[in-house]
């Protein structure tokens, strides 16, 4: 009786985290996967309505179901008056979570508190808003603020050209426009923690999703936003993920600091640009010289140019021996180049290579 028991949990849960890919055909789905009948699998959904979980809509052909929000919360909070992250944090959002495993409320407590204090010391705006939807499955944050947007501030104060280049800092990590009160590491682990994590801000929106190697730049018309920034976060309710597993990857065991980064190579390229110039190269490697071991990681990016690959393995590379360089997901064309490259250095390839482990150790972290 356990193990029936047991089974049916198991293709309940399933039928939830699947239903949002599959609304329609959720029993069909759902029937191959566990090798029973459609007929079984309508029980269970039958079940799952009953209970609250999922709604159903449409007749019994053309039936459609979708995950219930178990809660919906929002609340504004004006900057007229003082505002802490962490008093918000137990006042509202804590008792909010407080039903989700250990791990996964140490994760929401991180990415909230960093998000919002974000907000507090850099936007300058009127308002912080704060939204949360929590299904069966899931838990999404939403943290929104009518001040300076972040990637327009990031461009400021480190004078770059193009909102994009910001984003590219920001995907590195350790960046901050206020050293003195921020290491510049929240959204970087942030946004390695979370299923999805999305920014948006002023007609740029950055987006990284857990498991996938590669974070987005898309871009629209200015005024389809208003101003300030948006952060949404997304997470599993029973992910095994944690803080701790998470920020390891990134700092060192013997020392205290955040001393790895992984630079993703595609977001210098803008539209159909190909990767040929030292500027562009030195785009990609601006703050690089503040971590111990920076990861090149190639994916998306077809081939590079020899002055690229130069200014990168040959040129920083011996100005900067005490850095690990390691290029990752590099097709032949961009190996080839690397190759050149470390030829011509006077650093021991040997110091700067990867090994094929290291390489898919890092992708199935990521």
């Amino acid at each position: 009786m356990a193990t029936v028991r047991a089974r049916g949990e198991d293709i309940r849960r399933y039928i939830l985290e699947k239903v949002a890919e599959h609304p329609a055909d959720i029993a069909k789905v759902a029937a191959e996967h566990f090798c029973i009948s459609r007929q079984a699998v309508a029980e269970h959904l039958r079940k799952l309505v009953l209970e609250g979980s999922l709604s159903a809509k449409g007749n019994t052909r053309n039936r459609q179901y979708k995950l219930v929000p178990l809660f919906r919360w929002s609340k504004t909070y004006l900057r007229d008056v003082p505002l802490e992250e962490f008093d918000v944090w137990q006042s509202d959002i804590r008792a909010i979570l407080d039903q989700l495993p250990e791990n996964v409320l140490n994760i929401w407590h991180y990415g909230f508190t960093e998000m919002f204090n974000n907000a507090i010391d850099h936007s300058g705006g009127g308002y912080i808003m704060v939204s949360i939807h929590k299904t069966a499955t899931t838990t999404e944050m939403l943290i929104m603020d009518d001040g300076v947007g972040i990637f327009e501030k990031i461009q400021s104060a480190l004078r770059l050209q193009d909102p994009r280049h910001a984003v590219l800092e920001l995907a590195k990590g350790k960046l901050t426009t206020d050293p003195a009160r921020h290491a510049g590491e929240g959204i970087f682990i942030t946004s390695r923690m979370m299923d999805s994590f999305d920014v948006m801000s002023e007609g740029v929106f950055f987006t990284h999703t857990f498991g996938d190697p590669e974070d987005w730049i898309l871009e629209r018309e200015r005024r389809s936003f208003g101003t300030g920034t948006s952060v949404w976060m997304r997470l599993y309710n029973h992910t095994l993920r944690t803080t701790k597993g998470i920020i390891g990857q990134y700092v060192s065991e013997d020392q205290l600091g955040f001393t790895k980064t992984v630079v993703p190579v595609k977001l210098a390229r803008y539209g159909n640009d190909q990767l040929l110039s030292r500027s562009q190269a030195k785009r990609v490697l601006a703050r690089v010289e503040l971590f111990q071991k920076v990861i090149f990681d190639f994916n998306g990016v077809e081939s590079i140019g020899p002055a690229f690959a130069d200014e990168i393995f040959r040129v920083f590379a011996n100005e900067h021996r005490d850095i690990t360089l390691v290029p990752i997901n590099q097709t032949d064309d961009v190996r080839a180049m690397v190759d050149r490259a470390r030829r011509a250095s006077s650093v021991p390839i040997n110091l700067a290579a990867t090994t094929e482990a290291e390489a898919e150790a890092h992708q199935e972290k990521e």
